[in-house]
């Protein structure tokens, strides 16, 4: 089976164009390829491939495209993820084809506007994200991943993932059930046993050295209970005991990431990407003031910071229908036409919900209209 397995990595390689596309860590531009980036915060470390770039994500997360090409992702020798579309923010939700495709189904909301946070959270049950996203998070050096930061996937660790490939009882598989993934008990899942193979600390630190055997304690001297007669230059059993159990202790599995802790950090990221697209956009106005006798059509309009808008829907509500009324919607001109239907010293808010072109993300901006 790793046979296999490596066939399938290296005709992978085989079939792309081996161009190199590096990024330094300011992700600068040296050609006219886009910049792409996985997650808000980022995975460092990883080995990225379109059908014209190749390189490393940088400490950003950052990777080089061309639009219109896919992404495939490997963590040192472990592939990862094949034909993921190349765009501006790649998540591991897009990693999963069923979930990438479901997140083009928006649901409607308590307001009656189509969103797409709703969607993602129920997506965030698929057991082959939650599999690629908690070896990710259990790979990333520190080991938690505190707020705005990303996952930093060292050459250390990576080192010792390739070299610990090969002797894995069976390939990874990221498909299989959650439970079966992250088993480490009677049998220990191919996952477990790669990372137990990792010390996440500098070479040569004491918790990177193998443990005592249960033999070596056994014949080991025990500890004499007078501390004056103790030997200091003798390794006694419970001293032993105490090293065996400290490595052991250092030892990450996939239940260091909880089932928690997956689905906190993923909203997270997924929240600050969806505020990142979000701050692209504007009214043209954010309050507008009408005459009562005013009951021609007025419009309000979407811009876009540093271009036009490209949209592919527009939805709009009225928060009060008998004062400010909906008249229609545009979204090649990504213009939304109302008018006033109450009285003088009335007002509502409108609701704008938009999805650009190049996203599923729906975006919210509301105009507070008031009657004079």
């Amino acid at each position: 089976m790793r046979s296999a397995y490596l066939i399938r990595l290296s005709a992978t390689l085989v079939t792309t164009f081996a161009l190199t596309g590096c990024l330094d860590d300011g992700g600068s531009d040296s050609n006219d390829t886009s910049v792409g980036q996985l997650n808000y915060n980022g995975f460092s470390g990883l080995t990225y491939q379109t059908q014209s770039q190749r390189g490393s994500t940088n400490a950003k997360g950052e990777f080089r495209y061309y639009p219109g090409e896919t992404l495939s992702l490997w963590i040192g020798d472990l592939a990862l993820v094949q034909g993921v579309p190349a765009q501006t923010y790649v998540t591991p939700l897009e990693f999963v084809p069923d979930v990438r495709a479901a997140l083009t189904n928006p649901v409607i909301d308590d307001e009656g506007l189509s969103t797409h946070t709703i969607r993602e959270q129920l997506l965030l049950d698929n057991p082959e994200l939650r599999n690629i996203t908690r070896l990710l998070m259990s790979l990333n050096w520190t080991g938690d991943v505190p707020k705005d930061q990303g996952i930093d996937i060292r050459q250390r660790v990576i080192s010792q993932l390739n070299a610990a490939l090969p002797n894995l009882s069976e390939p990874i598989d990221f498909s299989v059930s959650e439970a079966v993934f992250t088993a480490s008990d009677e049998e220990v899942s191919p996952a477990n046993q790669l990372l137990a193979e990792i010390c996440f600390y500098p070479e040569g630190h004491p918790l990177c050295e193998e443990p005592p055997t249960l033999e070596e304690i056994e014949l080991a001297p025990p500890q004499p209970e007078n501390e004056d007669v103790r030997d200091p230059q003798v390794t006694y059993r419970e001293d032993l005991q105490s090293t065996r159990d400290r490595i052991l202790d250092s030892i990450r599995t996939l239940d260091n990431a909880t089932p928690n802790d997956l689905e906190f950090y993923l909203s997270r990221e997924l929240t600050a990407i969806t505020t990142a697209v979000s701050n692209r956009y504007y009214l043209d106005e954010d309050v507008a003031s009408h005459p009562a006798s005013d009951t021609g059509v007025q419009s309000v309009r979407i811009r876009q910071i540093a271009g036009a808008p490209e949209i592919g829907n527009i939805e709009a509500i009225s928060t009060r229908r008998d004062q400010v009324a909906i008249h229609a919607t545009n979204w090649q001109e990504a213009e939304i036409d109302y008018f006033v239907a109450g009285d003088a010293g009335g007002e509502s808010e409108l609701v704008v919900s938009f999805r650009p072109e190049d996203t599923y993300r729906w975006i919210r901006k509301q105009l507070r209209v008031i009657i004079r």
